[in-house]
């Protein structure tokens, strides 16, 4: 059976966001989940290909996925507001996704840039079951903020990634507050070049 697929223009704080929502091919849905993409204006999308994989991986396992434009990007209104804006869209997303499964838990999940926003979301809702951040950077971000995030927290690294470096961000993720995991994929760089089914996999297992 296809998946179910539907597209929206929800409204957003700058105007219509453009958005996709997902549900699983089989089975009950086990949560609803919402993926953020990377940065804006180095060319993120929600069809970027580690979001696509993230949502299909999330997706296998069970999960509604709500991927989504930041303001700016495809056919979302807007501009681009350094975070803050972004923040304020992925919230009033959650907030549409949570009214229309409110008997669902519901997760947030992203990759880089949207990574930093899943997890500044999802560490000030008090709820969240779970936050997935896939290339989280290490730098040009404060991440003091998870020294005391008590939201269940799971972060996939590739082990070659050059905006999140191992050996920078392995002291990182020691000072990260519990509940916390670790995955470590072998891939070629920070979009994950010859990793992407492993990627897929470590996210489908994730739930399975």
């Amino acid at each position: 059976m296809p998946r179910r697929i539907e597209s929206y223009l929800l409204d957003g704080a700058a105007g219509k966001i453009e958005a996709l929502l997902e549900e699983p091919e089989t089975g009950p849905a086990r949560e609803a989940c919402l993926v953020c993409h990377p940065h804006p204006l180095y060319g993120g999308t929600m069809h970027n290909k580690v979001v696509y994989r993230l949502a299909r991986g999330l997706r296998r396992s069970g999960s509604i996925v709500l991927r989504f434009n930041f303001r700016g990007v495809g056919r979302s209104q807007g501009a681009h507001d350094q975070g803050t804006g972004e923040l304020e869209d992925a919230r009033l997303l959650l907030d549409w996704l949570r009214a229309r499964y409110p008997s669902l838990p519901y997760a947030v999940a992203g990759f880089s840039f949207g990574a930093r926003i899943a997890l500044r979301l999802g560490c000030a809702l008090a709820g969240t079951g779970r936050v997935i951040a896939v290339g989280l950077p290490t730098r040009s971000s404060n991440l003091d903020y998870l020294e005391t995030c008590a939201t269940p927290k799971i972060f996939i690294q590739s082990v070659n990634d050059e905006h999140g470096p191992r050996k920078e961000f392995e002291p990182l993720y020691e000072s990260f507050a519990e509940p916390k995991q670790m995955r470590w994929i072998e891939a070629a760089d920070h979009f994950f070049l010859d990793g992407l089914d492993a990627l897929e996999d470590t996210v489908y297992r994730l739930y399975a």
